[in-house]
């Protein structure tokens, strides 16, 4: 047999056939071990390698049984919860019991321990109350606006604004003081100095017409125009709203026409009672709100001359916040230093204005403005008039 060698660990080891035979008689002295069930594993060659130590013998190790664990113990049962509330819990014995679902209670103090426990309703949080009015049969009459008024003022429960002042104006064409409803005559305008007409009223007559811009045309024509002519309805003078039925000599107030039930169509016409068609019609205009800006157009200085030419006069000019009182006059020597390249300055010139207030930041208090003459040149003066103070009297060379 021939020799083999191994090289391990920078060592030569002669491998012999009697080595192998040795090797074999120690096997055999082993006692040999009970056969596992485990699955037989391939026979390990054994080898026995020699360094410059010691000579080590290298075995397969012994397989040991695996351990048979002990059964397990049975559950514990635990009777149900409505089963264990039945029971009656003696003085002496100690009572458990075993909440399902656990919820966060309030912490209490010892006097509430005390008290015997209420009753609770299971999966209620609060408690609905529901209220029923029974109204007994009869003849019941609720009350109106003016008892329930005086009820209230008597319990002095309410604060009644004061009264708003009564608008004296008067529309020249219907003769109807102050703004109408917005479905009917609608708010006063302008048409000069104290003469006012309600849009409608001024709108609807014949000769009227409306720009692209809003501006009211020949309202003074239509105006000149109803002073002559009488309401078929209400047979007062200033009737403008004519039948637009050939050669039909009816004519009404706007609000008049209204009341007689004429029809209105959106072309801006209008036919009387007895040639309006019969039913409704597809062009038929049934409401009458304005709300877009309308104005009445006019000669602002032919208007600001009468004005001038009027003199003493009781009626106030407004324009906004500022309050005309007198134009004032020049006098020929004066022209040359009371006039800019924009402005007059005109001596007497006196108007008032509402403006916010220098003393208190949210009232206002009026404003006297009035120019004079100094030393041949205008003195702008300005007077400021507040009630709980004396007046303040500013005045420069220059209207800033």
């Amino acid at each position: 047999m021939k020799d083999i060698v191994f090289c391990s660990n920078n060592c030569f080891v002669l491998y012999s056939a009697a080595v192998q035979a040795k090797n074999s008689e120690n096997k055999e002295s082993v006692p040999t071990l009970p056969q596992s069930p485990m699955k037989e594993r391939p026979p390990k060659a054994f080898h026995q390698y020699s360094n410059n130590i010691s000579t080590l013998d290298v075995h397969c190790l012994p397989q040991l049984q695996e351990k048979v664990s002990p059964p397990s113990s049975p559950p514990i049962m635990f009777p149900p919860a409505f089963e264990a509330a039945k029971v009656e819990a003696k003085p002496d014995e100690l009572k458990v019991t075993v909440k399902l679902k656990p919820r966060l209670k309030a912490i209490h103090s010892s006097l509430e321990d005390c008290r015997p426990p209420s009753k609770k309703w299971k999966g209620m949080k609060w408690k609905k109350w529901s209220i029923q009015i029974v109204i007994p049969k009869g003849s019941f009459k609720p009350p109106c606006e003016e008892e329930i008024d005086e009820f209230l003022k008597k319990l002095g429960t309410t604060l009644k604004p004061d009264p708003v002042p009564r608008d004296y104006r008067k529309c020249c064409f219907c003769h109807e003081e102050g703004d109408g409803l917005t479905d009917g005559p609608a708010r006063l305008l302008n048409l000069d100095l104290d003469l006012w007409v309600h849009l409608n009223c001024a709108l609807w007559s014949t000769e009227v017409y409306e720009t692209q811009a809003g501006a009211l045309i020949n309202v003074e024509l239509a105006l000149r125009r109803g002073l002559q002519m009488k309401c078929m309805f209400c047979h007062k003078m200033g009737a403008t709203s004519g039948c637009h039925r050939l050669r039909c000599t009816n004519i009404y107030h706007f609000t008049c026409a209204i009341k007689a039930q004429c029809m209105f169509f959106k072309d801006k016409t209008m036919l009387c009672p007895m040639h309006k068609p019969k039913g409704t019609h597809e062009q038929e205009l049934s409401y009458f709100a304005v709300f877009r800006r309308v104005y009445v157009q006019r000669d602002e200085v032919r208007q600001i001359a009468s004005i001038v030419q009027r003199g003493e006069r009781d009626h106030t000019f407004r324009v906004g916040s500022l309050i005309f009182h007198t134009v004032g006059q020049l006098l020929p020597q004066q022209m040359q230093a009371f006039h800019s390249s924009k402005a007059l300055f005109p001596v007497g010139y006196e108007a008032s204005r509402l403006y916010w207030s220098m003393r208190y930041a949210n009232r206002r208090c009026r404003y006297l403005c009035s120019i004079e003459e100094k030393d041949g040149l205008p003195l702008f003066v300005i007077k400021v008039v507040e009630q709980g103070h004396e007046d303040l009297v500013l005045t420069d060379t220059t209207p800033k």
